[in-house]
C-alpha cells in the first residue's frame, strides 16, 4: 500500500515561506511607521518648528525615506505577484487532483 503524496505540498510550503517573509516585511514597516509617527508628534509638540541645521537633516531624511519607500513598494509588489502565482498554481493543482470518489 503506497502512501498518497499530495502534489500541492511543495506549492503550499513555498506559499508559507513567502507569506512568512511578507509578514516580516509588514512588521518592519509597522515599526518604522510607529517610529515616524512618534517623531512627528515630537515635532508637533515643539510647535512644528525645526531649528536651523535640522531642516537640512529632515529634508535629507525625507528623501532617504522616499527612496526606501519606492524600494519597499516594489518588493511588496513582487511578493504579491509571487503569492498570486502560487495561488494560481494551487488552484490548478486542486482542479487537476483526482476526486476522492474516482478512486
Amino acid at each position: 500500500m503506497s502512501p498518497y503524496v499530495r502534489p500541492d505540498l511543495p506549492a503550499l510550503h513555498e506559499l508559507e515561506r513567502v507569506l512568512g517573509h511578507l509578514t516580516e516585511e509588514l512588521t518592519a514597516w509597522r515599526r518604522r511607521c510607529q517610529k515616524a509617527e512618534t517623531e512627528l508628534q515630537g515635532l508637533k509638540a515643539q510647535g512644528g518648528m525645526v531649528p536651523g541645521d535640522d531642516v537640512t537633516r529632515v529634508r535629507g531624511r525625507a528623501l532617504d525615506l522616499e527612496r526606501e519607500n519606492l524600494d519597499l513598494r516594489s518588493r511588496v509588489e513582487r511578493a504579491c505577484e509571487m503569492v498570486n502565482r502560487l495561488q494560481q498554481r494551487l488552484a490548478f493543482l486542486e482542479d487537476e487532483q483526482p476526486s476522492e470518489t474516482a478512486r
